[in-house]
């Protein structure tokens, strides 16, 4: 709201602090009031000081004016609704609303869940969601392309002067993380392939990633490409994925090449 960074770290630790003080002297877990930072900024508040000033004054409010306090929660709510309006930064939501429909479905749910039951459910809802959704587009991104000899030197798969593919050999490159969410789509169009070659080279500088399920379905591809008397070779392994191959014994090491000439 002021244009500088949030430095979550600091709030984290200062909350602990907070809660753990309270709890010995009986109080009850507290969090960072957005509300009040709101209206804070709102009349003028640009630094921490703001918040310590305010806590001070309800602190005193409470100590000196309790009798008077017990009628704030009659005024409480209109200015509440106020605050929240002036702090729901619309422009954003109807930003949001003009995107992709998975992005207006993970704000939808996350704000009916904030208004109707709570704000930390509501948080919780909407990192769910934004977890599948980050799976889907991983997974979407992910794709394997087929490399012939007609189109070896295409300068989008391509930043070496690879010259012909030799015979017998076919080429395949994948790119995008190889998770759980793409491995499937990686060994159905690997074993869709009509033709057994002599080798089969997989290219790998384009996944930065490989998990347990990915390890596995290469393994499937290696297996399956093997019984058919085809011989598979890495190329370009980046070294975190290179290890998790190795601990799964998916290939000797001497068919894993750091780039593809040597391939």
């Amino acid at each position: 709201m002021i244009g500088a960074n949030h430095r979550s770290n600091r709030e984290l630790i200062a909350q602990g602090g907070a809660n753990v003080i309270s709890a010995i002297f009986g109080g009850i877990p507290a969090t960072g009031s957005i509300a009040r930072t709101a209206a804070n900024i709102r009349n003028g508040g640009r630094s921490p000081i703001a918040g310590i000033v305010h806590a001070v004054t309800l602190l005193v409010i409470m100590l000196a004016l309790a009798p008077l306090a017990k009628m704030v929660p009659l005024c409480l709510p209109g200015i509440l609704v106020v605050v929240s309006y002036n702090m729901g930064e619309w422009h954003s939501f109807y930003a949001v609303l003009k995107g992709h429909k998975y992005d207006i479905l993970i704000l939808l749910n996350t704000f009916f869940v904030t208004v109707f039951f709570d704000l930390v459910l509501a948080i919780e809802i909407g990192l769910v969601f934004s977890a599948f959704l980050f799976m889907k587009r991983m997974s979407d991104i992910a794709r394997v392309d087929v490399i012939d000899s007609e189109a070896d030197n295409s300068e989008v798969l391509f930043d070496e002067e690879l010259g012909e593919v030799p015979h017998g050999v076919m080429l395949y490159e994948v790119n995008g993380p190889l998770f759980f969410g793409a491995s499937q789509k990686f060994r159905d169009t690997l074993q869709d392939i009509n033709q057994h070659p002599e080798v089969l080279i997989i290219r790998m500088r384009h996944v930065p990633m490989i998990d347990p399920t990915g390890v596995y379905r290469l393994k499937e591809v290696v297996n399956y490409f093997k019984s058919s008397g085809t011989q598979v070779v890495l190329s370009g392994v980046k070294p975190g994925v290179l290890a998790e191959l190795k601990k799964a014994a998916v290939l000797e090491e001497r068919y894993i090449k750091p780039n593809i000439n040597e391939a």
